[in-house]
């Protein structure tokens, strides 16, 4: 019934494409042709449907049998695999067991590349053998065997460390100045412990491969002695060394000069200078006048019987002269005159002693304004800071020391000083007594004659 259904639908639809038929016959023989028609489509159908699962049962089986020469194949695989990987462990233990202490050199030869390339980034050398750094960076960090020819570089590179420690060698390099620009330079490099180029000494940067001038160059005196050293042609000469390589010079640097050192004072620290050369000054002073009357004086003493106005004995000797009508007064009269010509030549003679004595004084006593002033700046800074950090202190310790220093250095000269001015004008006077006391001895010998 199915199949009639099916083949009417067909004729139904072929109907359009067809022509009518002229009656039942011709209907007939045409649902016979079409249902014959759909019989061949279906038996080519079912053949083609039969041959295709003939070949795909084919596909299966030949499917199934790479399946099996695969697997047979992996298997193969697999055993050789870890036939393979028992011989490379044997190979292993076999390459431990000969190797034995060679694994203990190596880790050996690994810690000594690591130590010497810690030492050759502080090192002067490395500034003229840069290439060595990547050498036992490579050697530290690697994890292969080193070679004979990596152990080989390695041996010499600390022999050359040895052996260049105690040279003195002239090289041409470049390096970094105070403003931080690269420049050419000839640097002298003395072992491994000091550099310079010219007067300004050298550190090391940039993990020794770069030498760097010193952002505060040491004093002076040793400057020179870095300038000298390297203009000198002799075989021996000094020169400064170290030991730090830069550590020490640093610090030297960092000392403040004397103008510094002055400038931390303040205010304090500048009226006290100004008090010690005022002072000295007035001492210098007096000292060349003190000089030149007792010059005079020496040459009048050798020549008494002609006083003269330009030093204080021929004044005191000329004091009968002025006036010959007193010279027959009384002898106390006489005594009287002659301390009073004394006394008015001690004012010249004791001059400045005085007002240095009050310097003297008062410069302690402004060191310790300026000590007291500067603790009283430390212990805002406290107030304000804590104690965390030493350096905040500092100016106000600075202050309070170099302004008892200053005190204490400008008193003591001026002491000094003011002592022998007073010692000196004391023997000017003393001439004076004793020739004014013989003055008035032979003016009495004369008389009571």
């Amino acid at each position: 019934m199915k199949r009639l259904a099916a083949l009417i639908v067909l004729s139904v639809t072929a109907m359009p494409l067809c022509a009518q038929p002229a009656g039942l016959d011709a209907l007939l023989e045409q649902i016979r042709e079409s249902q014959s028609q759909a019989s061949r489509i279906n038996q080519e159908r079912e053949q083609r449907f039969l041959r295709n699962k003939n070949e795909q049962a084919e596909q299966l089986r030949q499917a199934e049998r790479e399946l099996a020469a695969a697997k047979a194949r992996a298997d193969a695989a697999r055993g050789r695999y870890d036939a393979q990987q028992r011989e490379i462990a044997a190979l292993k233990a076999q390459l431990k067991e000969r190797a034995g202490d060679y694994v203990q050199v190596n880790a050996a030869v690994r810690q000594l590349a690591g130590e010497l390339r810690s030492a050759a980034a502080d090192s002067m050398l490395t500034a003229q053998f840069p290439e060595r750094m990547d050498f036992l960076e490579d050697l530290a960090s690697g994890t292969a065997l080193p070679s004979l020819s990596e152990l080989e570089t390695l041996w010499f590179t600390l022999t050359q460390e040895m052996a260049e420690s105690g040279k003195v060698v002239r090289f041409d390099t470049q390096i970094v100045d105070e403003h931080g620009a690269r420049v050419q330079a000839d640097v002298i490099r003395v072992g491994t412990f000091t550099a310079f180029a010219g007067d300004r000494y050298l550190t090391t940067s940039n993990e020794g491969r770069l030498l760097t001038a010193l952002p505060r160059q040491p004093s002076g005196k040793l400057r020179r002695l870095a300038e000298a050293f390297a203009r000198s042609d002799e075989p021996v000469a000094p020169v400064l060394v170290d030991p730090t390589r830069g550590s020490l010079l640093l610090l030297e640097g960092e000392k403040p000069d004397l103008g510094q050192r002055i400038r931390q004072g303040g205010l304090v620290g500048y009226v006290i200078i100004a008090i010690g050369v005022v002072g000295l000054l007035m001492a210098l002073g007096q000292m060349v006048y003190l000089e030149a009357v007792g010059r005079r004086m020496r040459a009048q003493l050798r020549n008494l019987q002609s006083p003269r106005d330009d030093n204080p004995l021929g004044r005191v000797l000329r004091v009968f002269d002025d006036d010959p009508a007193h010279r027959d007064d009384d002898p106390e009269l006489l005594e009287l005159r002659l301390s009073e010509a004394v006394l008015r030549e001690m004012p010249a003679l004791e001059r400045a002693q005085s007002i240095l004595r009050l310097f003297a004084a008062a410069a302690p006593l402004l060191g310790l304004l300026g000590t007291v002033t500067g603790m009283i700046v430390t212990f805002q800074t406290i107030t304000m800071f804590g104690t965390g950090d030493p350096k905040l202190m500092a100016d106000g310790i600075s202050q309070a020391l170099v302004t008892t220093v200053q005190g204490l250095v400008v008193a003591i000269p001026l002491l000094f000083v003011n002592s022998l001015l007073a010692t000196r004008a004391r023997a000017l006077v003393q001439i004076l007594d004793e020739q004014s006391a013989g003055l008035l001895a032979q003016r009495l010998e004369v008389r009571r004659a």
